[in-house]
C-alpha cells in the first residue's frame, strides 16, 4: 500500500462504513482505528442495529475516508470483509485502539452489546485531486 493512503487513513478518525443486506444499502458515520500497515481497520458498534444485522447477513462492506476538510481532495474507498472480533483478548487490545484515537467513545464501548469489528482490506481506489485514480488489490 502506498504511503500517502496510509498517511490519509491515518491522519483521519472518521468514515463512512457502507453496508447491504438483500438488495439495500445502508451508510453509518463510523470513528475507526487502523493497525499498523492500514489493512485492517476496526470499529465498534451495538448488536441491536440495522448495521450489525447487515453485517451479520453480508459481510462484505465498503469505507469511504476523505480529506473533506482540506484544500487537497481526496477520497479512498476501500471494499473488505468484516468479521466480528471474538476473543476477550482481542477485544480489549481494539478497545484500547479505539479509546486511544477517540476517549469520547468510553461510554459507547462500555455498553454490553458492544461489539468489535474488523474490516480487512481486499482492494481500494484512492482519488488524489480531481481527476487521478489509483487501484490496488491488498493482498
Amino acid at each position: 500500500m502506498r504511503d500517502d493512503i496510509k498517511e490519509l487513513i491515518r491522519k483521519r478518525r472518521h468514515c463512512v462504513l457502507a453496508t447491504a443486506t438483500g438488495n439495500q444499502p445502508y451508510c453509518s458515520l463510523m470513528a475507526y482505528a487502523a493497525d499498523q500497515d492500514c489493512t485492517r481497520i476496526y470499529m465498534a458498534t451495538h448488536r441491536n442495529t440495522r448495521k450489525f444485522s447487515n453485517l451479520t447477513e453480508n459481510p462484505m462492506v465498503s469505507l469511504l475516508i476523505d480529506s473533506r476538510d482540506s484544500e487537497a481532495a481526496q477520497a479512498l474507498t476501500i471494499e473488505g470483509e468484516c468479521a466480528q472480533i471474538q476473543s476477550d483478548t482481542e477485544e480489549e487490545q481494539i478497545r484500547e485502539l479505539l479509546l486511544n484515537a477517540h476517549p469520547y467513545l468510553n461510554d459507547f464501548v462500555s455498553q454490553p452489546d458492544t461489539a468489535y469489528i474488523c474490516i480487512h482490506a481486499k482492494s481500494l481506489v484512492f482519488l488524489n485531486g480531481l481527476t487521478g485514480a489509483y487501484r490496488e488489490t491488498v493482498a
